[in-house]
């Protein structure tokens, strides 16, 4: 949604391992002077924030347009009426999923993101657990079924990537385009040079390569 010249964007960040992809976020939409980001840190994201990044929580929310207390549940993000273009919970943990999955509001970033499902808003949940039980699953699976997208931060290496940075920076670009915002994530162009050279060895007589599984 278009307010004021500037849509509103939602990020949560939990406390599954991964802050990184929270802040790389915040820090992408920052550049963009057509969004306003409005940020809810729950206790256990912002522990696990210190812990990873040596970030602070002001550090954080300087990243951030508006901030909101993840016990706030009379927030602006509490409200349909409040127009976003959707939100993401980055990182997502297991805890949070379930909350959303079962609709269980008992603070904002569950609330806000019942009411980004309800609204028919996009919410993508970077929900980063592994190895995954049935529990998880079944838990993925509802809020799937709800309307959320699950999109666990499964590194991508066909860019190539340059560092750990560059692979944390590539998943989050990809929610932005998944959120419709164009991230500027790095397309697939095809396996064409690969095709080249397996055409040029079937005319040299060798054998046709076979493009990696």
């Amino acid at each position: 949604m278009n307010v004021g010249g500037r849509r509103r964007v939602v990020v949560a960040v939990t406390g599954a391992s991964g802050s990184v992809y929270g802040v790389t976020l915040l820090r992408i939409l920052r550049e963009r002077d057509d969004l306003e980001t409005h940020l809810v840190v729950s206790r256990s994201g912002a522990l696990t924030l210190r812990q990873e990044t040596g970030l602070s929580p002001a550090d954080v929310h300087a990243l951030a347009d508006v901030v909101h207390r993840p016990a706030d549940v009379g927030a602006s993000i509490a409200s349909g009426s409040f127009a976003t273009v959707g939100m993401v919970v980055a990182p997502c943990s297991i805890r949070t999923l379930s909350a959303i999955a079962y609709c269980d509001t008992a603070d904002l970033v569950s609330r806000a993101a019942d009411v980004t499902l309800k609204e028919g808003r996009p919410l993508v949940l970077m929900v980063r657990e592994t190895p995954l039980h049935l529990g998880h699953l079944r838990a993925m699976t509802a809020a799937a079924e709800a309307g959320a997208v699950i999109a666990p931060p499964v590194p991508a290496f066909y860019h190539p990537p340059r560092d750990v940075e560059d692979l944390v920076e590539h998943s989050v670009r990809r929610v932005l385009d998944r959120l419709g915002l164009d991230g500027g994530s790095r397309e697939w162009a095809g396996l064409r040079g690969e095709a080249e050279d397996g055409a040029a060895a079937r005319r040299n007589g060798d054998p046709a390569r076979r493009p990696p599984g």
